[in-house]
């Protein structure tokens, strides 16, 4: 059994203790983000992510270091990880939430605010043909529900391998979207059915969200608001 704990956080006001645990890079992507909104989403998920990985190992936030190295180009912006330590964690955010996923295994989090509309040239995009034919008849709220289930459960799936959108979003078929959230078929080699595990979550009325994780084992999932 795979033990996934998820963390969920409103943005955290910009103190100077919690600036002072972002490493210099890090500093950097903070003071890049041009709304302020995204600048508290960004040091509210690092926060999170030192905080909790310093519980975990024992340590204090403040010497919990990041990588974030992109495995293509060697920039900082790649999914962050603690160097050494036995667990991985995907981070993930939206509207008033940001999300933590931790396990001791690969593992991709996305959340989603499902309150805007979902488009027509959205849904051909990441929606495969029997997909798309699930959303046929539903009533407008539904729809918009019902494609950001799938949507958030892609890119769970897609941040879990680390590869991203180089993952064709349509060459993933997955369960329907009233049913437990399973990979039903893959067309890249980096997923298998046998191989992946996933979970809707539920960070409240108006967002959607998911959590895949790479493993053969059952998972138990675990949510939290932070700080408790």
């Amino acid at each position: 059994m795979i033990d996934c704990t998820v963390w969920w956080a409103a943005p955290l006001p910009a103190t100077a203790d919690r600036l002072a645990l972002l490493a210099p890079e890090e500093v950097d992507r903070y003071q890049a983000y041009r709304k302020d909104e995204d600048k508290l989403r960004f040091l509210t998920g690092r926060v999170l992510a030192k905080t909790v990985s310093g519980e975990r190992l024992g340590r204090s936030p403040g010497s919990i270091e990041l990588d974030a190295t992109c495995e293509d180009c060697g920039k900082p912006h790649g999914p962050p990880r603690v160097p050494g330590a036995d667990f991985r964690f995907s981070i993930s955010h939206s509207g008033d939430w940001i999300g933590l996923a931790v396990a001791e295994a690969p593992l991709g989090l996305d959340v989603e605010t499902a309150t805007r509309r979902a488009d027509d040239s959205l849904i051909e995009y990441a929606l495969n043909a029997d997909e798309r034919a699930a959303l046929n008849g539903l009533s407008a709220p539904e729809r918009t529900e019902a494609f950001f289930t799938y949507w958030t459960r892609k890119e769970a799936l897609m941040k879990a391998t680390g590869r991203g959108l180089k993952i064709p979003l349509q060459a993933l078929t997955l369960s329907p979207f009233g049913e437990p959230a399973r990979l039903l078929h893959s067309g890249d080699a980096s997923l298998t059915p046998d191989g992946t595990r996933m979970a809707d979550l539920n960070p409240g009325p108006g967002y959607r969200a998911a959590v895949a994780i790479l493993t053969t084992d059952e998972i138990k999932v675990t949510e939290s608001v932070w700080p408790a």
